[in-house]
């Protein structure tokens, strides 16, 4: 059986997806860890997992099943960042989707879904290590009972929303309101690559959050 992850060079999921494939190399599978789409080859199962970018029909011909995790319950929460938005909606717990890729996106056909419980405190790091380690549930779940559990997929059905893709500006806080108030803007935000900010008396404010 020939496995091929691809994602992002720069993926927070990465060492996750590494980590995996280490495991299933073990049990004696071919397994290929890509970040460029065109390097894919052909085989039986393709993971896509924080790739952003459209993979083109062609490719996806190129493997007998083109598998994604998305942590929403989908056919809600279509879409980028549904971790971010879900949780400034207040959510619980981040539910994630092992579904099939096709051309129209997050639409293909479920295969497994799971949950990731959340006690409202965690900060983005710990979320990543939540929804990851679930994700990674999920495959290996997919893989060791591949193929027979392709008879078991669902349709999608039911409402159906997009999330939009995360600006700068969606990192803005409100001087005027208190930390509780905004405390899962900050709670999601990334110290590094987008942190929370707010201008006060002409000036911008970058404020970056740890736990101790």
């Amino acid at each position: 059986m020939k496995i091929t992850f691809l994602s992002d060079a720069g993926s927070w999921k990465n060492p996750f997806i590494d980590d995996l494939a280490k495991r299933l190399r073990k049990k004696r599978y071919n397994v290929a860890c890509l970040h460029k789409a065109e390097a894919v080859t052909k085989g039986d199962v393709l993971f896509i997992l924080g790739f952003f970018k459209i993979v083109p029909p062609g490719i996806l011909q190129r493997n007998k099943n083109n598998i994604v995790v998305h942590e929403s319950a989908l056919p809600k929460g279509r879409g980028m960042s549904p971790v971010t938005w879900q949780i400034l909606e207040g959510a619980e717990a981040i539910p994630l989707t092992l579904f099939e890729a096709v051309e129209k996106v997050d639409a293909g056909k479920i295969y497994l879904r799971g949950i990731v419980p959340l006690r409202g405190d965690e900060l983005l790091h710990e979320i990543r290590q939540g929804v990851a380690r679930e994700m990674v549930r999920l495959c290996e779940t997919f893989i060791s009972k591949y193929p027979a559990i392709l008879d078991g997929g669902t349709d999608q059905s039911g409402p159906s929303n997009y999330y939009p893709w995360r600006k700068p500006e969606d990192s803005r806080l409100d001087p005027d309101k208190s930390i509780a108030d905004q405390f899962n803007l900050l709670r999601t935000a990334d110290n590094e690559a987008y942190p929370v900010f707010f201008t006060h008396r002409g000036c911008t404010y970058v404020l970056k959050i740890e736990k101790r």
